[in-house]
Order: structure tokens, then C-alpha cells, then sequence
């Protein structure tokens, strides 16, 4: 059965505001980072890798505003090498950033198409990939009138770009559930991988796995897949494998929102990915070999998580929700505790159903075994009071930030100094 919902980073027209002539985003109320838990909104606590806080005081730390590249609201960036920032937005509106948020290119693709997804070459940081309705272009980023090729391989509006890391292989995602796999030497469509039952929402290769990557969808499913076959070698409902534990969590007339699943992000080791959904929670999975096993879970946000990323060289990772709330989180050590102790998966359900039963109904705690890894706390809580459409964690100028596209048509900008 298709189950019918609105994909993530979508608003009704009505409901998009222009920005006119000299509105600037940034009159806007400061948003504040701050760690979850403490009243004042100027201090923070650091913790060591053993655990021990340690009070310290800084200023308010506010997001810097890029404004006037667009006018309606930014689904979609990414970052090149090189410090370039593309964004797409509706109505097919597409812009080059410099690194201080300087506009530095605009395009306008022919018709009314959303764009969807961007993606810069990383060999080739003037190379940008941008899907807007059915079709792919390629574009160069320093001549932006016209596309350098372009292609019509998916039947439905592309959801989701996603580059192998010897950028000869370009996943595309649409809203029939088909991913699209294309040779891009020999510019035709080497496989097409058609397993999910709805809208597929998201697609990722993993690093140092040219021929291997994840997706999830709206039918609730999450799968790997080898490019050496045509079905996935691993399915996973979120749904039904969480079924049992939400019952104990469950008050009664108390409704569950469904783990349509909107996003995916593999870590930089390539075996370790995360996943959002519209239950409010994120899922972390390891891959072992041709399957995989779900390492922890936690629920953080309120609404539906729209967005997971893995910081780069790390198991950092950032979630923006529905709520407006962006966190980011360290699941480093959970994810190396159970590498160095893999005899602990054999009773990892059996606990982690024991643990809901202890919590009672404290719906904000961690589904992971309590005392396997601890309670897991988000690390960062930005209260950016915006419907989360795209993260992106990027270095500018050396130093970390995180890039947000929200229901506006302006990115927000926040450093993340201690990270």
C-alpha cells in the first residue's frame, strides 16, 4: 500500500513568502546555540572525553544570515573543495555562494521545477550536479547560462543526488521509489533499482564502496544495496521493528506518528550510517557485511527528523527536525564500544525492550540500551524556530559551520568553534 505524505523541505505555495526589495532576513530575533538544559542563554558546559563538565562562558552565539540570492524558500546545498556553497530552491532557482556568503552566480532552469538536490564534483570543484523535476544537469559553476549536459532518466521528480567516490556512478531518487543508477563515462543508466513501495526519499554511497550504498523512503523501509545486483541485499522496516517497544511507550489515545523515512547519511569509515524519520527519531546502523544491524537509537526532536549528516572524518552528527530544532550529536563512542565488544548484538533486543519497560513512558529517552551505553544526550541544541529542510556541516575559512535551509528563502549560518 503507498502511503501518501508530504515530502520533507516542501511547502504549499501559499504558505511562501517573497522577499521583497530591502527585507532582510537577519531583522529577525538572534537564535541562540546553546546545550540542552541550561536557562542562560550565554553559558555553555564542555565536556571532556571522560565526561567531566566544565563551565565556561561565551557570547551569544547568533547565525549569520545569506540573503538575496533567493527569493523563495532553499531546499537543497552543498559545498565544494574549495569553499563554494550551491543552493536550490522552488520554482527552479539555483545559486552559487562564496564562502562569506557572497552571491556569486545565479541560474533560473526553464520551467517551474523545484530544484531538489546539489552536488559539487569533488575532483572537479567547478562541476556541479543539480536534479530539478525528472532531469539531471551538469553544470560549470563559473559559466552558469547553460548546462554542460543534462539528462532525463527518472520517471518522477528526483528526490535525492548522491556521487560514488570515483565519480563515475550517480544515484538519482525519485518519487516513484526508483533509484537511478548512471554510468556517467558512458552517459546511460547502468541499473535501476526498483524495491521501494513509495516515494523514495533519500540515497547515499558509501565512502570506500564505489559499487555499494543505503536509501529509506516514505514506505518506511531502509535497504542496502550492491550495484552487482539488482536487489537489495538488506531490508529493513522501521515500522515493524519498532512496533513492540513503542507499545510500552504508548499511552493510551495517545497516536504515533509513522517512521517515514526522510533522510540518510553515511559516516566516513562507509559502515556506519544514520537515518531520520517522521517518528522523531534517528536510527544509527552498522553494515556487516550484507546486512546490517541497528547499533542505537534516540529521539530527540518533537515532529518528524528531516535531515541527518555526518560531520566529515567523524561520528558527529547532525539532525534537523520538523520542531525547528537542529542537534548535534556524538555517537562515537556507542559506535566504537560495540566494534571492540560484537558478542553484545546477541542480546541486543532482549535488553533494549527491558529498558522501555523500566523507562515507563518517558517518550524523550534514548531506545538504546541504558546500561549497555548510557543515556545519549545531544551534545549541541540550536533552537532555530524553522522547519529544517537541508544541513549541511562545511568548513569555512578553517573553521567548522553548520549551513541550514529552512521555510525562508535565506541560510542561516551558525560556527561551531568547539567542535
Amino acid at each position: 500500500m503507498r502511503v501518501e505524505g508530504t515530502k520533507q523541505g516542501r511547502t504549499p505555495s501559499s504558505l511562501a513568502v517573497p522577499l521583497g526589495p530591502g527585507c532582510d532576513c537577519s531583522a529577525e530575533a538572534p537564535r541562540v546555540l546553546r546545550l540542552v538544559g541550561l536557562d542562560a542563554a550565554d553559558e555553555v558546559i564542555t565536556r571532556s572525553p571522560g565526561g567531566e563538565g566544565k563551565r565556561r562562558v561565551f557570547g551569544v552565539i547568533m547565525a549569520v544570515k545569506w540573503t538575496g540570492g533567493h527569493s523563495s524558500p532553499i531546499l537543497c546545498m552543498n559545498a565544494s573543495k574549495d569553499g563554494l556553497v550551491a543552493s536550490g530552491a522552488e520554482g527552479g532557482d539555483l545559486v552559487i555562494w562564496g564562502e562569506d556568503g557572497t552571491l556569486l552566480g545565479h541560474m533560473q532552469f526553464q520551467g517551474t521545477d523545484d530544484v531538489t538536490s546539489v552536488l559539487f564534483s569533488p575532483s572537479c570543484p567547478t562541476k556541479l550536479y543539480a536534479s530539478h523535476g525528472e532531469t539531471i544537469s551538469i553544470l560549470d559553476v563559473r559559466s552558469l547560462k547553460d548546462s554542460l549536459d543534462h539528462f532525463h532518466v527518472n520517471e518522477e521528480e528526483i528526490n535525492c543526488l548522491s556521487l560514488n567516490e570515483t565519480e563515475n556512478l550517480l544515484a538519482s531518487a525519485d518519487d516513484s521509489g526508483a533509484i537511478k543508477i548512471l554510468d556517467l563515462e558512458n552517459k546511460k543508466v547502468s541499473r535501476s533499482l526498483k524495491r521501494h513501495s513509495n516515494i523514495c526519499s533519500s540515497v547515499a554511497f558509501r565512502p570506500h564502496r564505489p559499487q555499494s550504498l543505503v536509501s529509506c523512503g516514505l514506505d518506511m523501509q531502509v535497504m542496502l544495496w550492491n550495484l552487482q545486483k539488482a536487489r537489495p541485499l538488506w531490508i529493513t522496516n522501521l515500522q515493524e521493528d519498532e512496533t513492540e517497544e513503542m507499545e510500552s511507550l504508548q499511552s493510551p489515545g495517545q497516536l504515533l506518528n509513522p517512521a517515514l523515512a526522510h533522510s540518510v547519511s553515511v559516516a566516513s569509515c562507509g559502515n556506519i550510517f544514520s537515518c531520520g524519520a517522521e517518528d522523531g527519531k534517528v536510527r544509527i546502523f552498522r553494515v556487516m557485511g550484507v546486512k546490517c544491524e541497528q547499533e542505537l537509537g534516540f529521539k530527540g526532536h518533537t515532529l518528524g527528523v528531516s535531515q541527518v549528516c555526518f560531520l566529515s572524518e567523524s561520528y558527529l552528527l547532525l539532525t534537523g527536525g520538523n520542531d525547528g530544532k537542529i542537534m548535534l550529536w556524538d555517537v562515537s563512542r556507542e559506535v566504537e564500544k560495540k566494534q571492540k565488544s560484537p558478542a553484545k548484538h546477541t542480546h541486543r533486543k532482549k535488553t533494549k525492550r527491558a529498558t522501555y519497560t523500566k523507562q515507563g513512558g518517558n517518550t524523550n529517552a534514548s531506545v538504546t540500551d541504558e546500561e549497555e551505553h548510557g543515556k545519549i544526550s545531544p551534545k549541541l541544541n540550536i533552537e532555530h524556530g524553522e522547519k529544517v529542510n537541508w544541513l549541511l556541516g562545511t568548513k569555512i575559512k578553517g573553521r567548522q559551520n553548520i549551513l541550514v535551509a529552512d521555510q525562508t528563502s535565506c541560510i542561516s549560518v551558525y560556527a561551531l568553534n568547539e567542535f
